[in-house]
């Protein structure tokens, strides 16, 4: 267990690395000089020379690199320019919304796949079977921001029972945990119930049956507990998605999330800030694949970490 732990951590702190570098190249080739727009058009050269050698950039571009490693591991993004303050503290303050609304949707997602899942497998290869599994293909096809439109117009402009942008209510994260969730409650559907199906007819339940257990305790006792390790899997890098990839559904609910801040920040060339958002939202990406990996020896024993 120690030994996977360590090799686990030291994969993370690679990829951290190579995201950290990705970004500042990625921010570096843009085209545009980010101090004419933050001094704007009417700015003298002078005033642009001195604001290049405040924010660095008039060194070489591997001085620059190196300097902002140094920074990274001191967790120093920098200020940023457009808001003020501290990029990291920024960046922080957006997480606990992002994170609000992906726990929901993962809840979510959980609970309507888990009993679709259920019920297809419960009436196998009959129409309700059949309704489920085209059901989840037209969700799992349909664009979220399309989602997320339906969603408002229905409920927040026609029947007008939630609100259709963020208020600080519970009510306001309804909708676009919903539209986070919804394109995966049939994926997760289909992958529990081809899991029970595929654990049904293993040998381990005739014999638990041959004992004379109930069907129920032997479906939710060892069915069920075998088909979480595949599921489990993947809730962990769907996790990781909705945190990194749920900027079009705060855009589109005008949520006060990582992503919205993401989006602005590179918009108006915010190096401080942009960098600060990649490295955390990285850092939760591969902090939660590292909880996935050890949750496995708890659900399948089997399971080998230190094989792993």
């Amino acid at each position: 267990m120690t030994g996977f732990l360590g090799r686990r951590l030291a994969q993370a702190l690679l990829q951290i690395w190579g995201a950290v570098t990705i970004v500042f190249i990625a921010l570096r080739v843009l085209p545009g000089d980010p101090a004419e727009l933050i001094l704007g058009s009417q700015a003298t050269p002078e005033q642009l020379a001195e604001l290049r050698t405040e924010l660095g950039l008039d060194q070489s571009i591997i001085a620059q690199y190196f300097g902002h490693l140094l920074d990274v591991l001191r967790l120093d993004f920098g200020d940023s320019w457009r808001q003020g303050g501290s990029a990291l503290d920024a960046t922080l303050e957006r997480l606990g919304p992002t994170l609000s609304l992906s726990i929901w949707a993962m809840i979510f997602t959980v609970v309507l796949g888990f009993l679709a899942g259920t019920f297809a497998a419960r009436h196998a290869n009959t129409v309700a079977d059949h309704l489920v599994s085209v059901s989840s293909l037209v969700g799992q096809a349909l664009p979220p921001f399309w989602i997320g439109i339906m969603l408002s117009l229905i409920f927040a402009r026609l029947l007008q029972i939630l609100p259709s942008t963020a208020d600080g209510t519970m009510a306001s994260l309804l909708l676009p945990a919903l539209t986070l969730a919804l394109p995966f409650v049939g994926w997760l559907g289909r992958l529990v119930r081809t899991g029970i199906l595929e654990e049904m007819n293993q040998d381990y339940v005739r014999t638990a049956r041959a004992k004379g257990l109930s069907r129920r305790v032997v479906f939710y006792i060892h069915v069920l507990r075998n088909t979480l390790v595949p599921v489990v899997t993947m809730l962990g890098l769907l996790m990781g998605f909705f945190i990194a990839n749920g900027v079009i559904v705060e855009v589109v609910f005008a949520w006060p999330g990582i992503g919205s801040l993401l989006v602005d920040s590179i918009t108006f060339r915010d190096y401080s800030v942009v960098e600060a958002v990649l490295t955390v939202v990285t850092v939760c990406y591969i902090t939660l694949n590292l909880l996935v990996d050890v949750l496995y020896s708890y659900l399948d024993p089997r399971i080998q970490l230190e094989n792993a």
